[in-house]
């Protein structure tokens, strides 16, 4: 599997570098495991997190360069530690240990052969509950295909239907096309949701999108995809959480304030109008660094 590195294609982005010979491509990694942090999370969507929490691996660095990212100075600094693929496995063993509800890798794609290596070592040391891929989206089918068998949940944003704005803002060229392929994949392989007793989600895809200010046209396209090209069985998390951060603060981008209550009216109400059943609406919030998900709203 760590052949893959030599010429590396893992993303869209097909830099093509040789990450075994210490090359640096477009995210930054190489072919060394880097993680910022591993906790237990318990302000995902609450068929993730439920009462037990996630179990998040948060990996350095990231095949999209969005000017607005929350965690910019793990995904764009590339703050972190290198760790070997044992001790990561041994990190998923010891998250099972403190009996969270699943295995979460956070902003995973750079890493996906070293990933899977490290899930095959834990598996046969008996890691047992799901592994989430929370991913951007930006992936290739190629990288998708590569996981199947490996990871239960899909987690992926669906960030834009305007290819200029992913190009402005994340600097991701035919986002919209990439992503939506790579959705379909996703879903071909582990299907629509599937919850224990307790609502927690243990196998399926569910879809996130992060509505911008001035920017609601582009949300409306992507729900209105969602609803007419996928099952409706597929669930939907609409998030409210943003603020102007990192280089989104800067005036050109137009996106350097949060939303506003019209705003995401607009956006409720599109949401009604698609038939959109299933998947949580986040309450705007009222802070900005300080501001914790909340997913009260379940669409069902």
């Amino acid at each position: 599997m760590q052949e893959i590195l030599e010429k590396c294609c893992l993303c869209p982005r097909n830099c093509g570098i040789n990450r075994n010979k210490n090359q640096i491509g477009r995210c930054k990694a190489t072919n060394k495991v880097k993680i910022a942090l591993y906790s237990i999370h318990q302000f995902e969507e609450p068929c993730i997190s439920g009462k037990k929490g996630s179990g998040t691996v948060f990996f350095s660095n990231c095949n999209l360069n969005c000017i607005f990212c929350q965690n910019y100075e793990i995904s764009q600094m590339g703050k972190g530690k290198e760790i070997t693929i044992e001790r990561l496995a041994e990190i998923f063993l010891e998250q099972q240990k403190r009996n969270v509800e699943n295995i979460n890798l956070v902003t995973p794609t750079s890493y996906v052969p070293q990933i899977i290596e490290a899930l095959k070592i834990a598996k046969e040391k008996g890691l047992k509950i799901p592994i989430v891929y929370n991913t951007n989206g930006y992936e290739t089918i190629e990288t998708i295909k590569l996981l199947k068998g490996y990871i239960d949940i899909y987690l992926p944003d669906l960030k834009y239907s305007d290819n200029n704005l992913a190009q402005k803002l994340s600097n991701a060229p035919q986002y919209f096309e990439i992503a939506t392929e790579a959705i379909k994949e996703m879903i071909k392989q582990v299907g629509t949701p599937v919850f224990n007793k307790e609502g927690i989600m243990q196998k399926g895809v569910m879809i996130r999108h992060l509505v911008l200010p001035n920017n609601i046209e582009n949300s409306k396209k992507v729900l209105k995809w969602i609803s007419k090209e996928l099952p409706k069985e597929i669930y939907v998390s609409i998030m409210a959480q943003y603020f102007p951060t990192y280089k989104a603060k800067e005036e050109k981008y137009n996106i350097n304030r949060k939303l506003t209550e019209e705003e995401w009216d607009e956006i409720q109400n599109e949401v009604s109008n698609l038939g959109i059943e299933n998947g949580f609406i986040q309450e705007l919030g009222e802070h900005e660094e300080e501001y914790v998900p909340d997913f009260k709203n379940s669409l069902t």
